[in-house]
């Protein structure tokens, strides 16, 4: 096949502005193909922030006596009282964004061949290390963006719908915005994504290698390997190292990532909390990405060769 029918090139006589330009990203398009086919990377969010906001306004009946009560307390308790509705619907957002990233990932590759519409795709002039690639910038880069943004947005509502109840019972809405940090915890938000994203690196890794192996069932040929694995190291040896491993490549970004006072509260109330430093020095971190890098080559290699089911 000759170099021609492999590219994209401009049709002779017409002139297309950025034809050529959009023909050298394979990449960009590729990821533009899977938020086109998986409406859910942004509509499941969407779905969740909802009923998050719809919560939050059955709760604000009461919110002026809450806020009455709480702004007695000491100035540490109060901002905490302030902050939590705003921390757990954060927090939510991220637990969805990650359940999101793992069943995309235990889909991307089996789907295609499912629905046999992996042998369009291999007939367009598209690498498979390009469209595996293009696959895992979804949980690795989309879903933290998409999260961080909704996030914000939601943190806005609710700042809004907190105002105007307590402007409407005589309450200062400044007794809000003055307490709770909102572009430090921003900040914060960000920085905890990225860090959530590179740990969970070889997990989204694992889910590619299977999704591009399993010929059914993903999410038990997923799990059931690393609970047999567990099983077994409990009933020969009595140990649990592999099911700390496993909570530590789940939970283990938190006391690397950040930095709490005492260990007595997970809360961050300063920037000073984050050490990037030492999350970047940690050999977990690494290790990890090392896997997952040899899960998207194995990935890349099964879908090279394997055909449709």
């Amino acid at each position: 096949m000759n170099t021609q029918s492999n590219s994209m090139r401009e049709p002779a006589g017409i002139s297309v502005p950025g034809y050529n330009a959009a023909a050298t990203r394979p990449l960009v398009w590729s990821m533009r193909r899977e938020l086109w086919e998986n409406r859910s990377i942004y509509i499941a969010p969407l779905i969740v922030a909802a009923v998050e906001l719809f919560g939050f306004l059955i709760s604000s009946i009461h919110l002026p006596e809450r806020r009455r009560a709480v702004l007695l307390l000491e100035p540490a308790k109060t901002r905490a009282a302030i902050e939590l509705p705003y921390d757990i619907a954060a927090v939510m957002m991220i637990v969805i964004a990650f359940i999101i990233g793992l069943f995309y990932c235990l889909d991307a590759l089996y789907g295609e061949r499912r629905e046999r519409s992996i042998l369009f795709w291999k007939s367009l002039p598209v690498s498979d290390v390009t469209t595996v690639l293009s696959k895992v910038t979804v949980p690795l880069v989309i879903l933290p963006i998409v999260a961080f943004v909704v996030i914000v947005i939601i943190q806005l509502i609710m700042l809004l719908m907190t105002s105007v109840v307590l402007v409407t019972h005589g309450l200062s809405p400044a007794t809000t915005w003055e307490r709770v940090p909102f572009f430090q915890n921003w900040i914060v938000l960000f920085y905890g994504l990225v860090a959530i994203a590179l740990w969970h690196a070889p997990i989204y890794g694992w889910a590619l290698l299977v999704s591009g192996w399993a010929r059914r069932a993903t999410f038990l040929w997923a799990v059931l390997p690393l609970f047999a694995i567990g099983v077994f190291e409990k009933i020969t040896f009595n140990t649990s190292h592999f099911a700390a491993l496993i909570k530590d490549r789940l939970f283990g970004f938190v006391p690397n990532a950040f930095q709490f006072h005492l260990s007595r509260s997970i809360a961050i109330d300063s920037l000073a909390q984050i050490t990037p430093g030492r999350y970047l020095s940690t050999p977990g971190l690494w290790i990890g990405l090392i896997f997952a890098a040899l899960f998207i080559a194995a990935a890349i290699r099964l879908r090279r060769y394997r055909g449709p089911l």
